[in-house]
């Protein structure tokens, strides 16, 4: 185990009266009105900045993680603004909430096996391995399967065309679709990659950590979350989600 330091430092930003330094970089000289925020996102969370296509890679993943309609997370944030609307940020706080291993998070695990498949020294056979343990198991296969997008999700497809005409096609998505050859013929179907299955090769294969990728689905689902709650403010769905969900599970004694 490493020795902690005896005063921890850290190397994102500080400030003084005339600026602020983000990665050493003056805020107000050197980023601002030169950095898009995707670029930002990217230097102030690594301290470097990125590729041009590295950047457009990572776009691209945001916009796709951004909205996909009336999911349990803009509910929760439809319903809290609705019972505080004077507190956005609880609203939107509850919607991120439900960002996780089975609803719009699960690059994370997706993640997982990619780096998995790409220390390996056979991927054809540790994919295969990688399908028939999720379906002996009878466990969810993260980055894989849409109720909605069958036969193929059609955000994961622009999502591989968009890393290949960037050039940030690289091992990590080669492994996906290594996968996804693996667990159509382990399973005797077709199953289709979803979105954060083919995001989480592009932010893999754009070096973003594998420990972090969740937080770009909480990013650009925190804009998406505003958005609906703009909308809320304007169109109430607040009565019909509500006597909606009592048609739907009504009382019963015992």
């Amino acid at each position: 185990m490493c020795a902690m330091p005896k005063q921890q430092t850290t190397h994102i930003a500080t400030s003084n009266a005339e600026d602020v330094f983000i990665r050493g970089e003056s805020l107000c000289k050197q980023l601002l009105g030169q950095l898009s925020f995707t670029e930002m996102i990217y230097f102030q969370m690594l301290g470097k900045r990125p590729t041009s296509a590295q950047t457009r890679v990572i776009d691209g993943c945001l916009v796709a993680l951004m909205e996909h309609g009336l999911t349990p997370s803009v509910i929760a944030s439809r319903l809290i603004y609705t019972s505080a609307p004077e507190a956005m940020q609880a609203a939107v706080a509850a919607g991120l909430m439900g960002v996780g291993s089975l609803f719009a998070g699960t690059m994370d695990g997706c993640g997982q096996l990619l780096k998995r498949l790409v220390a390996s020294s056979d991927v054809s056979n540790e994919a295969r391995v990688i399908a028939e343990e999720h379906r002996s198991s009878r466990t969810a296969l993260p980055g894989f399967g849409h109720p909605e997008h069958k036969p193929d999700d059609p955000r994961s497809l622009r999502l591989l065309e968009l890393a290949k005409a960037e050039g940030v096609h690289g091992e990590h998505c080669a492994a996906l679709e290594r996968l996804g050859t693996a667990v159509d013929s382990v399973y005797g179907k077709h199953i289709t990659i979803n979105a954060t299955g083919a995001i989480a090769a592009l932010l893999l294969d754009a070096q973003v950590p594998a420990e972090i990728l969740r937080g770009f689905a909480l990013i650009a689902r925190c804009a998406g979350l505003v958005g609906h709650i703009h909308e809320e403010q304007h169109k109430p769905a607040l009565l019909p989600l509500w006597e909606g969900a009592r048609a739907a599970v009504p009382y019963s004694e015992g």
